[in-house]
Formats: C-alpha cells, structure tokens, sequence
C-alpha cells in the first residue's frame, strides 16, 4: 500500500487485556459505530497506528501491544490522597458525581486535564489511582478494517479544529498521566468506564 503520512482510518475491534495468564474483554466496537481516525495526530497509540495503517481494506488482525507500547506500567506513585475538600461543593462533598469507581477529570497545577480514578471514599480524603485503568497490561487487538484511504483536506482540517477547540469525553490524551496529583480543581463532568482510550486514543 501507498505510504502517506495522513490516512483515514476506520476499523472494528475487540480489546482484550492479557495479565497474569487471564484474558478480559475490555472494550469492543461494531460495524455500526468504528473507531475512525486519522494517522498522524496521535489519536491512535503509535503502536496501534504502526500496526494497522498498512493493512489493505477488508483485512484482519491479530496483534498484541505490551505495556511499554500501550499504557505503560503500573505506576503505584500515581495513586494519591487528597482531602475531600477539593470535592466540595457550595460546602456538600459532590455525593452525584464522586464515588468508588468514579472516572474523574483532574487539574493539575499547570492547568492540564488529566483522568483519574476514586479508589476510596474516607472520612480524611479520597483515594484517586491517576494510572490508567489499562496500565500493566499486555492489550491483545482483534479486529479488520472497514476502511483505509488517503485522507481529505477537509477530513484533516476538521480533525484539526476539533482537536484544538477543547474536546470533552474520551479525547483526554491517550492514558496521559502526571507527576504529582496537583489536584487543586476539578471538574465535574466525570466519566465512568467505557474508555480505554482505544475508540478515543487507542
């Protein structure tokens, strides 16, 4: 196939997360909604996007990503305890939107977005894990392609608006994670599971 740098890509997948000799079905998309990028705008993992780019219309494929090349390692500094008071609310603990299991946007103290986790609801703080939910684990892909050409000046102009006018939902940058919490705000449109960062930011 023709190299280019910018491709439209579009391709259904399963996801399977591969630890400790155990497989688990993390996410998977169907033919009525693909994950669709395009390449060179790291909205896909590098890994990911070296792997599929190649590959002709209407192909499989079968690969597995290791931590190194997906969401790195387990990191146990990115679990943080911080006081229930950055959850506060007109002075009520925000009950609807914070609790155990909770995905979470964070702000550090340059002002960067970041996802994390409540692990814990205590009386002295609330335990967030800022790792991603796929870090440590080998990503098992299964999956074809719908669809892979050159991409169009517009396709890539739009993607460019969308990426530099704020985006919300998945588009958090890929299992990014910062030193330190720094959670000196947050913002209260969490999100729960369903985003590996594969549909998003494979």
């Amino acid at each position: 196939m023709e190299e280019t740098k910018n491709r439209f890509m579009s391709v259904v997948y399963q996801l399977y997360s591969l630890k400790d000799g155990k497989s688990e079905l993390e996410e998977q998309t169907g033919d009525e909604r693909p994950f669709e990028f395009i390449t060179g705008f790291s909205v896909a993992l590098d890994a990911f996007e070296e792997k599929v780019k190649g590959l002709e219309k209407g192909s499989d494929f079968d690969f597995e990503l290791t931590p190194a090349e997906a969401f790195g390692e387990y990191i146990a500094e990115g679990v943080h305890k911080v006081g229930r008071e950055v959850f506060t609310v007109n002075g009520h603990f925000d009950h609807e939107n914070i609790f155990e299991g909770a995905v979470i946007t964070l702000m550090d103290n340059e002002e960067h977005q970041f996802m994390a986790k409540v692990t814990k609801i205590e009386e002295d703080g609330v335990t967030v894990d800022t790792n991603h939910p796929l870090a440590g684990k080998t990503l098992n892909f299964k999956g074809r392609v719908i669809e892979n050409r050159e991409a169009t000046e517009e396709e890539i102009k739009h993607l460019i608006k969308h990426m530099t006018g704020g985006c919300s939902g998945g588009c958090h940058g890929c299992g990014d994670h910062h030193d330190g919490c720094g959670c000196g705000d947050h913002e209260h449109n969490h999100h729960h599971d369903g985003g590996c960062g594969c549909g998003h930011c494979h």
